[in-house]
């Protein structure tokens, strides 16, 4: 599963169309805007006329959270003053958590007056659907955490029939709109491949209509092809956004952008671009076997990037991404010589093509062995999986045809065995 997070805007809209379908009470205004600093507030108002009439709600939709002990909150306010606290934060580096980050995002609802505020999530384990409720959400749910009421659900249980009420206490005179909601909130949790759902607070107005005022959510984005009706709607896709802080080199946008490209995977984060130990990994598991041996052998400030390709890239999606990784280690080579090392690792594939993955990073190898030369890269290769003979042999002959020192272990090697050896070239 890999979960992402997404706008609360995102959130609540998808919370919006789905949930009627289990709770048809759900009668949520489903007034919302998103005002960035691109927003033309004329035309803002011309589709969201209810900004000028009632009393608004404001605050950063940018995947971080205590917002109102951070004073981002504005509540009770008018027209006027919405747009004073929007444009007086707007591009505004705050720091949140010890990270720093602009603003540039701000969502806005109709302000919900309210007495008492309730807590809900919903999380997963490897058999269950975990709700968690209490009476006391807001700001200090996580003081009053003592209080909060933890009710596993079996993973394939028939929610509508489940005994919610007799696992919650009295709820009183809201039962009768608490224990359907929060059925409702689980089912749309489950079938819309939710992978965390958190509603602090949610509030129970005096005629018992029930309105979320803040929302936490990640799906699970493997699950995206399931559901191109309700995530990838033209009018309000789903998106997958940075979290908050995070600035990407130009160099891993050309990777978000490739992966965006392709059902396999590509990631790549650097950490050091200056720094003489480069990965290029097949697999997330074995990425972070190999970051983890780095790192057990004293070499973490030493190592250049976090990434993989998985899930069988194609030729040409392979080699973009190795050439990406070649360029930046070759961008600056070292002023006295020393050598950077390239480690291509993984594992024993099950059904990625090694041959036709290393055709690709031999293409990218050989346009750039000059500059490999130049900046004294050392290659050290292992893989295995199907076609490993031929695709570790195009290795082995490349290193004599350009001239690059490239070392090449196949699967009855140990996996991590070629770092110690890598790195010895560093010592």
């Amino acid at each position: 599963m890999a979960q992402k997070s997404i706008y609360e805007y995102s959130a609540k809209k998808l919370l919006m169309s789905e949930l009627p379908r289990y709770f048809p009470n759900y009668n949520y205004h489903g007034k919302l805007a998103v005002i960035t600093p691109e927003t033309d507030w004329n035309k803002l108002v011309s589709e969201n006329p209810w900004l000028k009439t009632e009393k608004l709600a404001a605050k950063p939709d940018q995947l971080f959270g205590k917002r109102g002990k951070a004073k981002l909150l504005l509540l009770n306010a008018n027209f006027d003053e919405l747009k004073s606290f929007c444009s007086d934060r707007l591009n505004k580096e705050v720091e949140i958590g010890g990270i720093k980050g602009t603003l540039n995002r701000f969502l806005v609802e109709p302000f919900i007056p309210h007495e008492k505020e309730f807590y809900l999530s919903i999380t997963s384990d490897n058999e269950n659907d975990i709700i968690h409720f209490s009476f006391e959400g807001g700001i200090f749910v996580e003081e009053n955490w003592d209080k909060v009421i933890h009710i596993p659900v079996p993973i394939g249980t028939d929610i509508a029939s489940f005994d919610l009420a007799g696992k919650l206490p009295d709820l009183g005179n809201l039962s009768d709109v608490l224990i359907p909601f929060v059925k409702g909130i689980l089912q749309v949790y489950v079938n819309q491949d939710f992978a965390f759902l958190e509603i602090n607070p949610f509030a129970v107005t005096q005629d018992k209509k029930i309105v979320p005022l803040d929302l936490k959510a990640r799906l699970d984005d493997t699950a995206a092809f399931l559901h191109t009706e309700t995530w990838g709607n033209p009018v309000n896709p789903i998106e997958f956004p940075r979290a908050f802080g995070q600035v990407l080199s130009k160099e891993e946008e050309f990777i978000v952008h490739l992966d965006g490209q392709t059902g396999a995977s590509l990631k790549l984060t650097i950490l050091n671009r200056d720094a003489p130990i480069w990965t290029m990994v097949a697999g997330g598991g074995s990425s972070v076997i190999y970051t983890d041996t780095i790192a057990d052998m004293g070499f973490a400030h030493k190592l250049a990037n976090y990434g993989e390709y998985s899930g069988n890239p194609n030729r040409e999606h392979t080699e973009l991404y190795a050439q990406t990784l070649i360029d930046l280690i070759t961008e600056k080579p070292d002023p006295q010589g020393k050598p950077k090392i390239l480690i291509i690792g993984g594992g024993i594939a099950n059904f990625t093509d090694v041959k036709a993955t290393f055709t690709g990073i031999v293409s990218a190898l050989r346009k750039s062995a000059e500059k490999l030369k130049k900046a004294n890269v050392k290659i050290f290769v292992r893989r295995g999986g199907p076609n490993e003979v031929e695709g570790l042999k195009l290795m082995k002959d490349l290193g004599q045809e350009i001239g690059v020192p490239i070392e090449v272990y196949d699967r009855y090697t140990h996996m991590t065995r070629v770092v110690p050896l890598a790195l010895k070239e560093i010592e």
